[in-house]
């Protein structure tokens, strides 16, 4: 069964949006979010059939359409190619969702550098590679939000690796955001710290005592994040630039 899907349409019907690493996880919720709100959604993949088959279906009977569209964000010229694929369907694109991830659990102290430069270059190449072909693909009032984590400033053990390529994004983010603004685009992101995604959630005990110092009760959810990226999507959502919005239910102000 899928999780509901909260709110309306928030204005972002008809919105063309490029999720990257949207077929499964929180990028498939932020996708349900965009496509329930009546937009057409591309859904971004880099491998996996199946799952990306068992994602669009998952979407079907929503207000909006999704397609797919498979990339390994790893080859240079895979971003380019994505973006044409939506000119060549819509025409346009109105949002861009950078959620794609890899993450090489490790120690700093005994780091795989090559590993640790991989994760980065997920992070940070795709909205590189796409920056000089929004303002004209997307136009004012385009939309590009990148998803973070928590641990791009608190230490988590093992999460070296893909702390630093956070914390890299969110700068990115904010030069993004001075320089794409002229174009009348609002680039932001969106942050988040140990998502509760079910029975699989690793680490069960841990995330328990998580759940409990949260003020809102429990962990996030995959949706909730996806609630505050559509809402950075809205016209009302204008004015914020180079922000990273936490969506943490408040754990994050528990020392």
């Amino acid at each position: 069964m899928n999780a509901p899907v909260s709110g309306g349409t928030l204005g972002l019907e008809g919105r063309v949006s490029l999720v990257t690493g949207a077929t499964r996880g929180l990028g498939l919720a932020v996708a349900r979010k965009l496509c329930a709100c009546g937009g057409d959604v591309v859904l971004g993949y880099g491998s996996g059939e199946e799952d990306a088959s068992r994602a669009l279906r998952s979407l079907e009977g929503l207000k909006g359409s999704a397609s797919l569209v498979r990339a390994d964000l790893r080859d240079p010229g895979a971003v380019p190619r994505m973006l044409q694929t939506v000119r060549e369907r819509f025409g346009r694109l109105d949002v861009l969702v950078h959620n794609a991830a890899t993450w090489t659990p490790m120690a700093a102290t005994a780091a795989d550098r090559g590993a640790l430069h991989g994760d980065i270059a997920t992070a940070l190449d795709p909205l590189l590679e796409a920056a000089a072909l929004l303002p004209e693909l997307m136009g004012p009032g385009g939309r590009v939000v990148a998803v973070s984590s928590t641990g791009a400033h608190q230490v988590v053990p093992g999460y070296v690796s893909l702390g630093l390529a956070k914390a890299a994004l969110e700068s990115l983010v904010r030069y993004l955001a001075v320089e794409l603004s002229e174009h009348g685009i609002a680039v932001n992101a969106v942050s988040t710290a140990k998502l509760d995604k079910g029975p699989g959630t690793v680490n069960g005990p841990a995330a328990a005592a998580l759940a409990a110092r949260t003020p809102a009760g429990r962990l996030t959810v995959p949706s909730d994040v996806a609630d505050v990226v559509a809402l950075l999507c809205t016209d009302e959502a204008a004015w914020l630039r180079g922000q990273v919005l936490t969506a943490d239910g408040g754990l994050g102000l528990r020392s």
